[in-house]
């Protein structure tokens, strides 16, 4: 039955998430289902045009409510997880941003990144009865384990031929410095004595927490401005590669690198081999501290601005996880003992227990194939797919193609977030000899010989299966 419910698998960050949601689609392809996987603004444009199938949500936020009311009229179970658990809000202000229990109405399963993830969700206080969370892990850790670096092999002698020795730098300034203003946590007031409004980045935040937020993030930012060009100064034998996060503007970092020597600015391709190829990663409560620490390769928190409300309220796994440094000496020192082989990744008992907390899938099953399980399961539980009435997909069918001419004429208005420009720094156009590459690469890590099948549907979209 399996082999006739195609995996509906949108990509919506390229470099983040299109590896990780591959492997998915190979581990499925193993148990005889097909996935289409592609741009996930595009796929909701042309939701109609897809077979009734699982689609595996990647957020259960407001924005997800019609999207899920119109796929569920079409037919289409949803499960989902929520990229953003894992470095997380405080509860309230999480609950209020990333969950809606209207959306969530609609998943029939939950995926959690770890034990933490599945707590916050359980004491979600409009958490829909019955909703069944199940702990596997994330597609993106699966990448984290010695046994997938392989994967990258090709990808990691490129980096290193390309930049010799270097200390990697990654930026996470979106709520400060992001691709367009209007994603920002707080947009310029237009008039003297007027009100700043929100942002994007402030939605389901209060005021208070939202400014606090933002005047953090701006001085954390303004320490990292500096900190580019003194790394260049006191570490000559290594280049300096500063790697932003998707949805930031990199032009702030592209004129810093003009005013140094061995400053380069890239976000070429997921984190993981540049990770694998690095000697020592800077960054200040980013996820990459946590995938860093996975893999034990020497990361620091560089935190010269603190403010424990937001450190620890929001960024404590990141920076617990990696040696922490508040000044630029104590940083310079601590970087030269990683250099120099005195220093490895940040250890202990009290780090190990805590992200197996927060990641779960780190030995074992891997998360992808956890999560095939359970959709395995859910599917042997019924004796027949449901079915969806005629009026139902007419219904489906005219708010589809409402809210797309709405979203599309929105994306060219002055000063909106989605406008074509960084649709394409998002999510740039792949070749389907890419895609079958990174799949035969993933056959050849997993040990699999039987043959997959990859076909281009549409610009945009691929299907993968057996």
């Amino acid at each position: 039955m399996s082999t006739k419910i195609p995996l509906i698998i949108p990509v919506e960050n390229q470099v983040r998430e299109l590896d990780p949601k591959l492997l998915l689609a190979c581990i499925a392809a193993r148990r005889g289902f097909y996935s289409v996987i592609g741009f996930r603004r595009e796929m909701h444009f042309h939701i109609t045009s897809f077979p009734r199938g699982i689609y595996l949500s990647k957020s259960i936020t407001a924005a997800s409510e019609m999207m899920f009311q119109i796929m569920s009229k079409l037919g289409h179970e949803i499960v989902a997880w929520d990229e953003e658990a894992l470095v997380h809000l405080p509860p309230e202000t999480y609950y209020s941003r990333r969950l809606s229990p209207s959306a969530m109405g609609h998943v029939s399963r939950f995926f959690a990144w770890g034990e933490d993830n599945a707590e916050l969700w359980r004491q979600y206080p409009q958490l829909p009865d019955g909703a069944e969370i199940h702990v596997t892990g994330n597609p993106r850790n699966d990448l984290l384990r010695p046994e997938m670096h392989s994967f990258y092999e090709e990808d990691v002698k490129k980096i290193r031929n390309t930049f010799g020795n270097f200390i990697l730098v990654n930026t996470n300034f979106n709520h400060v410095n992001a691709f367009s203003a209007v994603q920002n946590l707080i947009q310029p007031a237009k008039n003297p004595g007027d009100e700043p409004k929100f942002g994007r980045a402030a939605k389901g935040m209060s005021r208070e927490y939202a400014e606090g937020f933002r005047d953090h993030k701006q001085a954390v930012f303004e320490d990292f401005k500096h900190l580019i060009p003194k790394l260049d100064q006191a570490f000559p034998d290594y280049n300096i590669i500063v790697r932003p996060h998707p949805t930031e503007s990199q032009e702030i970092y592209h004129r810093i690198a003009a005013t140094c020597k061995r400053v380069q600015v890239t976000n070429e391709g997921n984190v993981v081999p540049w990770l694998l190829a690095t000697r020592a990663l800077i960054h200040n409560g980013c996820t990459t501290g946590v995938e860093a620490y996975a893999m034990r390769i020497p990361a620091v928190s560089y935190r010269a601005s603190v403010n424990d409300h937001y450190d620890y309220g929001f960024y404590r796994l990141p920076n617990k996880l990696s040696h922490q440094c508040f000044n630029f000496q104590e940083l310079q020192q601590t970087l030269r003992d990683i250099l120099d082989g005195k220093l490895g990744a940040a250890d202990g008992e009290e780090r190990q227990i805590l992200v197996r907390r927060y990641l779960a899938a780190l030995d074992g099953p891997l998360a992808c194939e956890r999560m095939v399980d359970v959709i395995e399961e859910m599917i042997n539980d019924r004796s027949e797919c449901e079915k969806t009435g005629l009026r139902g997909k007419l219904e489906a069918g005219a708010l589809a193609t409402g809210r797309a001419w709405v979203k599309r004429a929105k994306a060219y208005l002055p000063g909106s977030h989605n406008r074509p420009a960084f649709q394409r720094h998002r999510y740039p156009e792949i070749s389907i000899e890419d895609i079958r590459s990174r799949l035969e690469r993933f056959h050849q890590v997993l040990g699999d010989h039987g043959e997959l099948k990859v076909e281009r549907i549409a610009k945009q979209f691929f299907q993968i299966g057996p």
